[in-house]
C-alpha cells in the first residue's frame, strides 16, 4: 500500500498532485509523491507496509487502488499502539487465523465499505 503524507509543503497531497501534472508526466509525480512520502514519513517498510512497485497515482489510475493519507496512524505503529499483521486468512470465534499461521484474539473487524474516490477525475 502507498501511504503518503496528508501535506505536502502545507498544501494537501491531491492538491500538489493535480497541480504538477498539468505540467508533468504521470510517471515524474508519482516519483516526487514517494520522495516527499519517504523524508516526511521516513521507511515505512521497516514496519511490514510494503509499497507496490507501481507508482501511487499510475496504481490508482491502472486499478483504482487509492493511496492512503497518514492522518496519524504511522505515529501509532511506530510506538506499538498500532501493530501491523499479514492478511487474514480465516475467522474463528473470537480470533482471527492469519496468513502466517498465527491466531489472534480480537474484539472487532472494522471494515471500510461505500468509499467512492474522485481522483479519477483529476487524473485525466
Amino acid at each position: 500500500v502507498h501511504v503518503l503524507p496528508r501535506e505536502i509543503f502545507g498544501k494537501s497531497t491531491y492538491e500538489v498532485a493535480a497541480t504538477l501534472l498539468k505540467w508533468l508526466p504521470l510517471w515524474m509525480v508519482d516519483k516526487l509523491l514517494l520522495i516527499c512520502a519517504r523524508l516526511e514519513l521516513g521507511n515505512i517498510q521497516k514496519f511490514g507496509l510494503k509499497r507496490p512497485a507501481m507508482g501511487p497515482l499510475q496504481l490508482k489510475n491502472t486499478f483504482g487502488r487509492t493511496p492512503v493519507l497518514d492522518i496519524g496512524a504511522l505515529k501509532k505503529i511506530r510506538s506499538g499502539d498500532i501493530k501491523v499483521v499479514p492478511g487474514i486468512k480465516k475467522f474463528l470465534s473470537g480470533k482471527v487465523e492469519l496468513i502466517n499461521g498465527e491466531i489472534l484474539d480480537i474484539d472487532a473487524v472494522i471494515l471500510a465499505t461505500g468509499y467512492k474516490s474522485n481522483v479519477p477525475s483529476w487524473l485525466k
